[in-house]
C-alpha cells in the first residue's frame, strides 16, 4: 500500500487528499492516510467533506484506511514551518540563509504574509507555536511558551524571537502546533476505516503526550468517558485494523495459532497519564503487558524481558 505525508494537511487538505485518492486509483494499489487531522482554521468544520471524498472511493471499490491521534496540537520541528526553497542545500544552507538579512526578511514574509509550504500553505500564527524541545541548553527558557509569548516578553517581533531559535538552536528545536480542532478528531475517528496511531515524536524536553498517551487516550476518554467509539470498536481501531493494513497474519486478534502480543487493561480506570506539563507520565489501567507471550510489563511494573523483535513483510529479508 502507498502511505504519502500528501502535499498539506493545511489550505490545500482536500485537494491533496483527492490528488492520493486518484493516484492510487490509477496506479491500482491500496492508499493509507497518516494522520488525516483536518488541522489548522481553513479545516475546521471540514471532516465531512474527506469522509465523504473516502466513501466515495470505497463505494468505488477502492482500499484505502486512515489514522490520527486522539489530540488537537500537532508536533514538528520549527524548521519545518520555513518554506521549502529555504531548506535546499541542507542545515548549513538553512542557517546561511537565516542570517542574511535579506533572505531571512524573505522567509519572515513566506511564514507570515503568503503562508509557506512548510505551514501547509497557512500564514503562521505565533500565539499556536509552543516551544516543545531544544537542544541548546541556554534556550531552556523558551520550552513550555509559544513564540508569540516568548517574543512579548523580550519587548520584540516574534520573527526575531523564531529566527534567534533556530539559529542558536541550530535548527533542533521542537514545537507543538495548536492547530487542531476537537470535533474534526472525534468525526474521523468514527469512519469504519480508521486506525489509532500516535505519529509519536520523543524528541525534546516536553515532547507531545501523543507519544506515550495516544492509546489509553482512545479507550479512557474517547470510548469510556465521551462514547465517541464503543469499546470493543476502540480496539479494534488500534489492533485487529492495523495489523490488516499492515498484513500482519498472525497478529491483531486474540485466536489461536496467533502471537501472543496482549495488552491487559481495566476498562474502567484506563487513561492516558501523560500531559503536555507532564508527557513522559505513564498510562494507568493497564497492568501487565505481554509481547509474543512473555510478560514485558507484569504488576504494572517493567520486567527485564526483551521480547521485541522486528517484524518483516512477505518476502523481505534482514538487511
Amino acid at each position: 500500500y502507498y502511505c504519502p505525508h500528501h502535499r498539506s494537511y493545511g489550505a490545500g487538505a482536500l485537494d491533496a487528499y483527492e490528488e492520493m485518492v486518484q493516484l492510487t486509483h490509477h496506479a491500482g494499489c491500496a492508499l493509507h492516510l497518516a494522520h488525516a487531522t483536518m488541522n489548522f482554521g481553513v479545516n475546521k468544520g471540514k471532516a465531512p467533506d474527506l469522509l465523504a471524498l473516502l466513501d466515495g472511493a470505497l463505494a468505488a471499490g477502492a482500499d484505502i484506511s486512515l489514522d490520527t491521534y486522539p489530540y488537537t496540537p500537532g508536533c514538528t520541528t520549527l524548521v519545518a514551518m520555513l518554506p521549502s526553497w529555504a531548506s535546499e542545500g541542507g542545515p548549513e544552507s538553512v542557517l546561511t540563509r537565516l542570517a542574511d538579512p535579506a533572505s531571512a526578511e524573505k522567509i519572515r514574509h513566506h511564514l507570515e504574509v503568503l503562508g509557506s509550504d512548510g505551514c501547509h500553505g497557512v500564514p503562521i500564527e505565533w500565539d499556536t507555536i509552543e516551544i516543545s524541545g531544544v537542544s541548546a541548553p541556554h534556550l531552556g527558557e523558551y520550552v513550555g511558551r509559544t513564540v508569540e509569548r516568548s517574543a512579548r516578553l523580550r519587548g520584540e517581533e516574534p520573527w526575531v524571537t523564531a529566527r534567534r531559535l533556530l539559529t542558536e538552536d541550530r535548527l533542533g528545536t521542537t514545537i507543538l502546533q495548536h492547530v487542531g480542532h476537537e470535533e474534526n478528531v472525534q468525526q474521523i475517528m468514527r469512519h469504519p476505516v480508521h486506525t489509532g496511531g500516535s505519529d509519536g515524536i520523543l524528541q525534546g524536553d516536553k515532547p507531545h503526550p501523543r507519544a506515550y498517551g495516544t492509546f489509553p487516550q482512545y479507550l479512557g476518554r474517547y470510548a469510556r468517558e465521551l462514547g465517541i467509539l464503543s469499546l470493543e470498536e476502540c480496539v479494534a481501531h488500534l489492533t485487529s485494523r492495523p495489523a490488516a493494513r499492515l498484513r500482519l497474519a498472525d497478529r491483531g486478534l486474540v485466536r489461536e495459532g496467533y502471537r501472543a502480543d496482549l495488552v491487559l487493561f481495566d476498562p474502567e480506570t484506563v487513561a492516558a497519564g501523560s500531559t503536555f506539563d507532564e508527557p513522559r507520565t505513564l498510562p494507568v489501567g493497564i497492568p501487565h503487558v505481554l509481547i509474543d507471550g512473555r510478560f514485558a510489563i507484569e504488576d504494572g511494573k517493567r520486567t527485564s524481558v526483551l521480547a521485541g523483535k522486528a517484524v518483516r513483510g512477505a518476502g523481505a529479508t534482514a538487511g
